[in-house]
């Protein structure tokens, strides 16, 4: 397993005292008070906690994250800014991998990278109701260039989205290519892979086009706002007690009835007006699991350089000192779960 010895020291005690509120950190009325996005979005560096992604996909936290390299032969990380290229070891392990199998079997120039996770996971003040426990990933569908992108280019960065401008539900062939489909089917062959979303219309094209093992392609579910990228989500890691599994797929190619509802009028339709306003809600520190409290709370890693990944089994952060290198489609209303 991708677990660090030299951090197993604080795990499982350091999960129990911090829970207890016995080092540093919010308290828990805090905790209760403020949202959990503005705690977690806080945190600029990972806690020195042995890996553990906790929780579910949009109700956790992540312990013991690592970077993945803003560069790399294959691939390159977008949007910077924002520091949420951390993850689970295994997804960043898998992202590497399969960024250079893409390049290698299929021609696919290189992997552009976008939100993974926070350094401590957690939710997000925008963009994601998931990507909170480090086993997320955006893979955007337009191929890296043969260059390396300056700093300013990779937060600027706008990307082509696969389908019309005018009709959502039609893909754009301009920018849509078998490559694409390629990609995304080689994500969904990957065992460790759990889902894959795309925008439905992508959907249907595999559902045409595609020859291989059609089991797999159950993996590829239609959700809207995902015209331009494809999110892959890995299922929890061996080991990774605290994980909660998201349920399994339904049977079959999902290319079906399931399939054909996203091209109905129904999940585009707006949703009529409460007579009785919604009392606003956002998630605390309290709506998490217990050892969400520990992770925040824990001391972090020395720097970002201690936390970059490194391709070895050791991949947790360590405690050494070190630097590191160097569309508008509409939304439907009532949001569909992402099944």
């Amino acid at each position: 397993m991708l677990k660090s010895f030299a951090v197993r020291a604080l795990a499982p005690a350091a999960y129990a005292l911090l829970a207890l509120g016995l080092m540093a950190g919010p308290s828990a009325a805090a905790g209760r008070e403020t949202a959990a996005k503005t705690l977690f979005g806080a945190k600029k560096l990972p806690a020195a906690l042995q890996s553990d992604s906790i929780g579910s996909y949009a109700k956790g936290c992540l312990a013991g994250a690592v970077a993945l390299p803003l560069t790399g032969p294959t691939w390159q990380v977008v949007h910077p800014a924002r520091n949420r290229n951390w993850g689970n070891p295994r997804l960043i392990a898998f992202l590497e991998k399969f960024s250079r199998e893409a390049a290698a079997k299929d021609g696919w120039r290189g992997l552009l990278v976008g939100d993974i996770s926070q350094p401590r996971g957690g939710p997000m003040v925008d963009g994601h109701a998931s990507h909170q426990i480090g086993l997320d990933a955006d893979i955007w569908l337009t191929p890296m260039p043969n260059r390396v992108l300056s700093t300013r280019e990779r937060n600027n960065i706008e990307f082509d989205s696969m389908v019309q401008a005018k009709n959502h539900l039609e893909l754009d062939r301009s920018h849509w290519s078998n490559a694409q489909a390629r990609l995304i089917m080689r994500a969904a062959s990957e065992p460790e892979v759990q889902r894959i979303f795309v925008h439905p219309p992508i959907k249907r094209e595999l559902c045409r086009i595609w020859k291989g093992d059609r089991s797999i392609l159950g993996k590829v579910r239609p959700y809207w706002h995902h015209d331009a990228h494809m999110h892959v989500r890995l299922r929890c890691p061996p080991g990774d007690d605290k994980c909660k599994p998201q349920a399994k797929i339904p049977p079959g190619d999902g290319c079906g009835k399931q399939l054909a509802w996203w091209f109905t009028d129904e999940p585009w339709r707006p949703a009529k007006p409460s007579a009785k306003p919604a009392t606003p809600h956002y998630t605390t520190l309290a709506d998490l699991p217990v050892a969400c409290r520990a992770v925040l709370q824990a001391p972090a890693v020395s720097s970002r350089g201690a936390a970059i990944y490194r391709g070895s089994a050791d991949a947790t952060p360590s405690l050494a000192s070190a630097e590191e290198s160097v569309a508008s489609v509409p939304v439907p209303r009532p949001r569909p779960d992402m099944r």
